[in-house]
């Protein structure tokens, strides 16, 4: 399995296929069966597990730190990715709406009850899940640090921030943002032409793209635009001879791997079998043109 890392953190490298965790609790396994499927993705050498405390109504972590708990040798084999910084209204979080919540208390409090939850002392990346207006650079960045100076986080990063948000952040931190997570597919090809990817690659930030199928839409919507990706998909697969079923999804991420940010997808299927399918995107050679045709279908258009 190829392997991403960005001279801003020599000591962290992510696969170039990121396991998601988002719906973990809807899948219906026991702990030992989620043992068996981490077990799987690591043999595979997709050893970057994407989790967040909201998910699963801020239980999927704790189903995580489950299987960890049957084996927890399985920790040393993978680089763990969570999210804070969203409040969900409910009795979870004891909020009365939704909201965004970058303030030192909650962030602390996040972080430090993911890694309860999770059953681990460190995790190796972690990222605010969405930029708050109401963001204190300065405080934020302070806690920040503390988090990483005491051991529990070991990079930082940020998810779904526009370059000036980044910024704005990394001005007031003396470590580094690693990555950005962002919203990449052929639905959703927005970041190549508004900075965001242009931004990763000029400061040398590990981009992951989240819902690179655009949540299933890629493959199973009926509107206009997935139609229309839908059925570039079957006659570039057909014309590349590759399997009517997995060939679209493989060409969906081949072309995401090709763009020279050397973005992260991050996979949400609890599938092994179509993750395995997935990662001989990993092997194919999308050719330029191929790709500009992906992209007129995504778009709906030429380029000008």
């Amino acid at each position: 399995m190829q392997r991403i890392s960005s001279t801003l953190a020599p000591d962290l490298s992510l696969s170039r296929i990121a396991f998601g965790l988002w719906r973990l609790t809807d899948w219906g396994y026991s702990p030992a069966e989620r043992v068996s499927l981490f077990e799987q993705m690591l043999d595979l050498g997709v050893t970057t597990f994407d989790l967040a405390d909201i998910y699963g109504e801020y239980r999927c972590e704790r189903f995580f730190g489950e299987a960890l708990k049957l084996q927890p040798q399985l920790r040393a084999r993978m680089e763990i990715v969570s999210k804070c910084s969203i409040r969900l209204a409910g009795e979870a979080s004891g909020a009365r709406i939704n909201h965004y919540d970058t303030s030192a208390a909650h962030v602390r409090s996040a972080v430090e009850t993911s890694l309860r939850d999770m059953g681990v002392e460190q995790m190796d990346l972690l990222l605010l899940h969405r930029p708050d207006p109401l963001m204190d650079a300065e405080a934020l960045a302070a806690v920040l640090e503390s988090l990483v100076q005491e051991g529990k986080v070991k990079h930082l990063g940020v998810s779904n921030f526009l370059p000036h948000q980044f910024d704005l952040l990394q001005s007031r931190l003396s470590l580094p943002l690693v990555a950005n997570q962002i919203e990449v597919s052929l639905l959703h090809s927005l970041p190549m032409f508004d900075g965001q990817l242009d931004h990763c690659q000029q400061h040398e930030v590990i981009p992951m793209a989240w819902s690179p199928f655009a949540g299933g839409r890629l493959f199973a919507g009926d509107d206009a635009d997935a139609t229309r990706i839908q059925q570039e998909l079957a006659r570039l697969s057909k014309s590349l001879g590759l399997d009517a079923e997995n060939g679209p999804i493989q060409l969906a991420l081949a072309w995401l791997l090709k763009h020279p940010s050397q973005m992260v997808p991050v996979l949400g299927s609890g599938n092994p079998k179509r993750l395995v399918a997935a990662l001989a995107a990993l092997e194919m050679e999308l050719d330029r043109e191929g790709w500009f045709e992906l992209l007129r279908a995504g778009r709906g258009r030429d380029v000008d």
